[in-house]
């Protein structure tokens, strides 16, 4: 089960991907959605939503998207 920190996460990143349609990137979200933690923080959280399945990153240097 997700955290609140990580469903917050999670949601942001889903909202994002679909208002751009493009990968999310983690200083994107600290940037916008105000998160009260680092980018660095927000990046670590999405490579473990990345490892549990929620997230895919298309190319290394790439932002995350959501999987289906």
């Amino acid at each position: 089960m997700l955290d609140t920190r990580k469903k917050a996460i999670l949601f942001v990143a889903v909202q994002e991907y679909i208002l751009t349609a493009e990968p999310v990137s983690s200083q994107r979200l600290v940037e916008k959605y105000q998160l009260g933690v680092s980018s660095a923080t927000v990046r670590n959280e999405l490579a473990l939503l990345e490892y549990l399945g929620y997230l895919r990153q298309p190319h290394t240097s790439a932002g995350r998207i959501p999987t289906d």
